[in-house]
């Protein structure tokens, strides 16, 4: 009995997967574009079912990068890696060791064509222990040099990107008085949370792991099941956990005017896309606002720019969302067809550039 994965037509480079020689875990670096520049995306450490699960998060993720790395405007193409942990497995000590010098080594095999990074699961010092494998990582720690944790880039580009939406939804570019519902409290939406309520935004938060209620009972935040977020009347509603979190039945449900939030691909389908339009709620597409951390790490990589232009390119990330917007409304489609068409413009270019070497 074959077991065929739910995905569309195979579009990548180059797929390596591995049996780590050292960790025994399954690994998979998943390139999917380098049309535009060597491929930038993280190393995703997560539990899944079984080894075809991870393989296809590794293929839907570097699709996504792809998208998220045009859209910004970088000299960088789409890529992914993922090592598969069986469920009920804890990544540490030894073991974690092994596993990324193993990641190490799978990457050293792509020749530089995908550079790493730290992503769910993954830290910068997880990745300085990539770097004894390879050179091809970005990200790593402060205290060897490194350009650091991308959280804070990131969490600034989505507020940058949540005033855009505000100011589209709601009339306004502030938050204050404004009712936001946030949807995972990790390293990006706790930085998130924390500035909105210093902005007067009215806060309802929510997250998997109970222990974040403290952080709501310090924010004056209220605190609901990850269950019922999405029922909360909000202005804007912001994913900021895992994937595939607005399925058809949350988006009938939803009751916010607006979806804004740094979680990889939210929708649990494309069409949620048309479902949330048909609602009247406005969506900022998750690849455009999540992409300040990228945006950090390649420029920062590169050398390209002081930490403050840098972070100026990354506060951008705002009149992206405008631009979005503005294009959706001019061409009569969704927000998500909008930025997938600024991505695809920058990607024929990058192509035809190619075809005249």
């Amino acid at each position: 009995m074959t077991h065929a994965l739910p995905l569309p037509d195979f579009t990548h480079e180059r797929v390596e997967v591995i049996t780590g020689r050292r960790s025994g875990l399954f690994i998979a670096v998943a390139l999917h574009s380098s049309t535009l520049g060597p491929a930038l995306g993280g190393a995703r450490a997560w539990t899944y079912p079984d080894w075809s699960h991870a393989l296809q998060d590794a293929l839907r993720l570097s699709a996504a990068m792809t998208l998220k790395n045009a859209a910004a405007g970088l000299d960088a193409g789409g890529g992914k890696a993922v090592i598969g942990l069986p469920e009920g497995t804890v990544l540490a000590g030894e073991r974690r060791r092994a596993a990324y010098l193993d990641l190490g080594d799978a990457v050293e095999t792509l020749g530089g064509s995908y550079r790493t990074t730290e992503d769910v699961g993954s830290t910068t010092e997880d990745m300085l222990v990539v770097s004894e494998r390879t050179r091809h990582v970005v990200g790593l720690p402060d205290r060897v040099g490194g350009s650091g944790e991308p959280a804070g880039p990131t969490s600034v580009g989505v507020h940058a990107a949540l005033l855009a939406t505000l100011e589209r939804a709601a009339g306004a570019e502030s938050a204050a008085g404004r009712r936001i519902t946030i949807a995972g409290l990790g390293q990006v939406g706790s930085r998130l949370a924390l500035q909105l309520a210093a902005e007067g935004a009215v806060l309802t938060v929510t997250d998997v792991d109970p222990a974040k209620r403290a952080l709501a009972a310090d924010l004056g935040a209220t605190w609901v099941e990850p269950g019922e977020a999405h029922r909360i009347e909000a202005d804007v509603f912001v994913p900021a956990g895992i994937g595939g979190v607005l399925t058809d039945e949350v988006i009938d449900e939803l009751a916010a005017r607006a979806v804004c939030g740094p979680a990889n691909n939210p929708l649990a389908h494309r069409s949620g896309a048309e479902r949330l339009a048909a609602r009247g709620i406005l969506y900022a597409p998750d690849f455009v606002v999540n992409a300040g951390g990228v945006i950090w790490l390649d420029l920062a990589a590169e050398h390209r720019g002081s930490r403050a232009e840098i972070m100026t390119r990354v506060a951008a990330v705002g009149d992206t969302v405008r631009r979005i917007f503005d294009e959706a409304d001019a061409r009569g489609s969704t927000p998500l067809a909008a930025a997938e068409s600024l991505a695809a413009e920058r990607l024929a270019v990058g192509a035809a550039r190619e075809a005249l070497v």
